[in-house]
């Protein structure tokens, strides 16, 4: 890496006023789909926020080398030592925050967003939201037949469904109704970041960071909901891996616990 790209990369410069922040953990085979998904964006004025979260693979390697194809974007590789979800995702965040983006969001380095991911996000903030929760639809290109595809739909429907009913989502002080919230594919308000308190610093094995934010900003304001329109393909590796029974089961509580979380 040459010194010109390494200071980019590192760069402390103001963000653009939107900031996407991406948690990394060996994404060697999938990072680079993701960047693509970024790079096509039809509203390009954002700063991309890679969080590398201890990847012993080739991941950095590649998204140093995304950066170098990609001059006009504002990518940034920030490293992040505290294994977790939570703790990279919230260290992401917090550099938007702390460099001047009034708009946060969050997808994953499994995931492609969608063309029209960032401008859909755009209007809805326009529309006075201060949280949102986009439509989470399997890749469409990791072998699932047309049957697992419409049956991991439904189990994201029934999820939500089940979220607005569990006790532990329930409570005095909340303004509004639990809203599901994809860690994957979601937005916020730099302001209502730092109110809320963000992502918890958390292993994904101990704690659902996203369940954890929705109902911190849920005792704070009514204007969050869900945007249809806000879409992102996430990974069906787990559902592959544990089948579909086991991974609803896991983000239910963790009532199935794995002995290998990180399925690469």
């Amino acid at each position: 890496m040459n010194a010109e790209l390494h200071d980019r990369l590192s760069s402390t410069a103001p963000t653009r006023s939107l900031c996407v922040a991406m948690p990394m953990l060996n994404e060697e085979k999938l990072v680079r789909q993701a960047l693509d998904s970024l790079a096509a964006q039809s509203f390009p004025d954002f700063t991309v926020v890679v969080v590398d979260n201890g990847s012993t693979d080739r991941s950095c390697d590649i998204v140093a080398g995304f950066a170098a194809e990609h001059p006009r974007m504002d990518i940034r590789l920030v490293h992040e030592s505290q294994k977790g979800t939570g703790a990279a995702a919230d260290s992401g965040m917090r550099f938007g925050v702390e460099h001047g983006a009034r708009w946060l969001a969050r997808t994953d380095t499994d995931c492609l967003a969608a063309p029209d991911w960032t401008a859909r996000i755009m209007a809805a903030f326009e529309d006075g939201l201060e949280l949102i929760a986009g439509q989470l639809n399997p890749r469409e290109d990791e072998g699932i037949t047309s049957r697992e595809r419409l049956m991991m739909l439904l189990a994201v429907e029934v999820a939500s469904f089940f979220g607005r009913i569990r006790p532990g989502n329930k409570g005095e002080g909340y303004l509004g109704p639990y809203q599901m919230l994809p860690g994957c594919n979601m937005a916020i308000t730099a302001d209502m970041y730092q109110r809320s308190g963000g992502f918890p610093r958390s292993k994904i094995e101990d704690l659902h960071e996203d369940r954890a934010l929705s109902n911190r900003v849920r005792k704070l304001t009514r204007n969050y909901a869900l945007r249809r329109d806000v879409v992102v393909f996430g990974s069906s590796r787990r559902v592959k891996a544990w089948g579909l029974k086991n991974t609803l089961a896991w983000y239910a509580d963790h009532r199935y616990r794995p002995e290998h979380v990180d399925i690469r």
